[in-house]
């Protein structure tokens, strides 16, 4: 099943047709609307020129956002190794007494 769905996104206004997967639509859609609302928001709250200072504001929102995501993740990570560590430290003694 190598069939594309043809769609078309708009995203600030303009509108971009695509060939996508099946299983892509959905998130297609969901993001050119956050990025429309993301759009809107800055152009109400910030004096902006063009589009372009608005997409390149929302692009680097939404960067920030999986970075944080991945620092989050990492650090959760690293918390629960040494939470497991503590417990096979504990399980240790317990076994050797």
């Amino acid at each position: 099943m190598d069939e594309k769905l043809k769609i078309k996104i708009s995203i600030a206004d303009r509108v971009y047709p695509l060939n996508v997967d099946f299983s892509q639509e959905e998130g297609l859609r969901s993001a050119s609307k956050k990025i429309d609302v993301m759009i809107k928001q800055f152009e109400e709250n910030y004096a902006v020129r063009d589009k372009q200072d608005v997409l390149a504001m929302c692009a680097l929102q939404f960067a920030s956002q999986l970075e944080q995501q991945q620092i989050d993740k990492s650090t959760l990570g690293d918390d629960t190794k040494e939470r497991l560590q503590k417990i096979n430290d504990l399980l240790i003694q317990y076994l050797d007494k």
